[in-house]
């Protein structure tokens, strides 16, 4: 009995998912051992899309949980409760600049548009002109009035970017090319500002082109129910050219409007509190993080908190590079001073003393420890058998370093997404910062691949590289690193054997031979038989034997191949049943590259 009760305690346990406030949906799926797919799948019928990466919040966990069974429990309250929030009093508060995310599809214009209000060139820094990382930029306006935008980039991989550019700001500009049509990253990217209760603009760039339709843009943005306000709906659109500047002041007239019905307001005397855009490992200055004030006053010398991470600022720059001392509400700035590269999409918080700060990292970090033992995935006996059924299964284990963290992410979440039936891709470690010995190591220790994104190795890592045989590939352009890495699987994939017919010979005379068998005569149909070919004897249409050639004759020489309308003379190794008649069926065994 006593057994019983313990057995049915430890079932209960098991269906308690002990968690910190943020997993990812791949975390998520692992720890309750099911397809990360089906995660993705509930998301979305709750309305929420989601990619492998991106991080959850505690309403959607307990809401997936529960639909699979589970219960959760948050061990992270405690951490969450430390940090109190201050209410504002209605004195101090005071408008602040809107915070604009412009999105859309990968060469629609969004950077162009930028640069043109921005009157700076973003395109000249980045490769291949796509944009990889996330911006935050204050632009002043000729009347005064400020605006601070976000630029998120295009490319797919980039949703946990994008999903956490939506959540961070307050209007979001969706940017179409007028010649070109509504992609699904532009519908993936409206679907993140609906998601987030973002009011939208559209903006319909290159109407400079020939070629450019801006009316069908709006009939298919009306298709999906967004029908823009020329045509009697509710959304702002502005037909624009981003390189000519044609439209676009009246594009952010818009934005300004759609801001001042917001009513946006924060308190400057407050602590400042905010989101980290991106971070980066800087070789002269350290940990470099870009932040966006959302309330209060950020200044150098206050001690801050954003993840696991914490530091007091020693210094701030805009983003063009000057050096400033405060960051007022919606400013995004440049700080030194973190003892690590906290996580894009972070919250970060001053606070009074650095002890504090610091007790707060610390437990932060030991939580995500244990997620982490949580979250590793242990290959059960269902795994096992599963991978015995598929017979040739492979792993590729890849560890990712890049120049900041964003694209950590991305990278990441886009390598897992290439696993498939019989090769299954594992990320075993990823960071930001140069190459390491300790990342060669872990590389050599666990067969893995390292992929470097804008980065490179230490001189020390290169040289144990060489010596441990660890492949490091690096790259800049992201597209290039996933194709390579997909051929890179295709090569572990044994190839399939395909059979190839070559020949049909109808069998009109037999001989027997002593000591050689039967020799059959016969005129070769089509094809070309060559004496290297397998041969099937058919009779009646039904196979009757599979082997190989003995010889190949014509006339009474060896013969390579004899061609279709010829006579040749042959025989089977170790058959002799051949009647007048028969069929012989000559093939060949060529293997196929197999294609993910």
């Amino acid at each position: 009995m006593r057994e019983q009760e313990l057995a049915n305690q430890e079932r209960l346990e098991s269906q308690i998912l002990k968690i910190t406030e943020f997993v990812t949906a791949n975390d998520l799926a692992t720890m309750m051992g099911v397809e990360v797919n089906k995660v993705i799948s509930t998301c979305m019928s709750i309305g929420m899309m989601v990619s492998i990466n991106q991080r959850l919040d505690a309403e959607t966990i307990n809401i997936v949980a529960e639909e699979f069974g589970f219960k959760t429990e948050y061990v992270s309250a405690e951490v969450v409760s430390a940090i109190e929030q201050v209410e504002d009093k209605e004195e101090d508060l005071v408008s602040r600049p809107p915070i604009v995310t412009v999105m859309g599809h990968v060469d629609h214009g969004k950077t162009s548009l930028l640069d043109y209000i921005r009157n700076a060139n973003v395109i000249a820094g980045e490769a291949g002109g796509i944009t990889q990382h996330i911006g935050a930029y204050n632009v002043k306006l000729d009347d005064g009035r400020r605006i601070t935008f976000l630029d998120t980039p295009g490319h797919e991989a980039f949703t946990a970017m994008r999903a956490r550019g939506a959540q961070v700001t307050d209007i979001a500009i969706i940017i179409v090319a007028a010649d070109d049509n509504v992609m699904p990253q532009t519908v993936e990217a409206i679907n993140h500002a609906a998601a987030a209760g973002v009011p939208i603009v559209f903006a319909i760039n290159k109407i400079d082109k020939p070629t450019a339709n801006p009316d069908k843009i709006k009939e298919s943005l009306a298709a999906m129910n967004y029908l823009v306000e020329d045509w009697g709906g509710k959304y702002q659109s502005q037909d624009i050219s981003a390189k000519k500047g044609m439209g676009v002041e009246d594009l952010l007239e818009k934005v300004l409007l759609e801001a001042e019905m917001l009513e946006l307001k924060a308190n400057p005397k407050a602590k400042a509190r905010g989101s980290i855009i991106e971070s980066a490992l800087d070789k002269g200055r350290g940990y470099v993080s870009t932040v966006l004030v959302e309330n209060g006053t950020l200044k150098v010398g206050d001690i801050v908190v954003a993840g696991q991470y914490y530091g007091r600022v020693k210094a701030m720059f805009n983003e063009r590079n000057g050096k400033i001392k405060e960051a007022g509400p919606a400013a995004p700035a440049l700080i030194l001073g973190f003892n690590g590269a906290p996580q894009a999409g972070d919250t970060f918080n001053v606070f009074d003393t650095e002890q504090e700060a610091r007790e707060l990292a610390n437990k932060r970090e030991q939580l995500q420890r244990e997620q982490g033992f949580r979250t590793s995935t242990r290959v059960t006996l269902e795994e096992i058998g599963r991978r015995i059924a598929i017979g040739n299964f492979q792993q590729l284990n890849i560890v990712v370093k890049a120049d900041v963290d964003g694209s950590v992410e991305a990278l990441s979440d886009s390598l897992i997404r290439l696993s498939t039936e019989q090769i299954q891709v594992n990320v075993i470690h990823k960071g930001v910062g140069q190459i390491s010995e300790s990342d060669v190591t872990l590389a050599a220790a666990s067969d893995a691949i390292i992929v470097g994104f804008n980065v490179r190795p230490s001189l020390a890592a290169r040289k144990d590289a060489e010596k441990e045989g660890v492949d490091i590939r690096l790259y800049s352009i992201i597209y290039d690193a996933i194709e390579e890495v997909k051929s890179a699987m295709e090569g572990m994939l044994s190839p399939e054997i395909k059979e190839v017919i070559t020949a049909t010979v109808e069998v009109r005379e037999t001989f027997h031979i002593s000591k050689v068998g039967t020799v059959a005569g016969g005129a070769v149909k089509e094809g070309k038989i060559k004496r290297g070919n397998k041969v099937r004897l058919i009779r009646d249409g039904i196979v009757i034997y599979t082997g190989e050639l003995a010889s190949l004759k014509r006339m009474k020489d060896d013969v390579k191949e004899v061609a279709t309308g010829y006579e040749c003379g042959l025989s089977i190794t170790n058959y002799n049943d051949i009647k007048v008649g028969d069929i012989i069926e000559s093939f060949e065994e060529v293997e196929v590259k197999q294609t993910l």
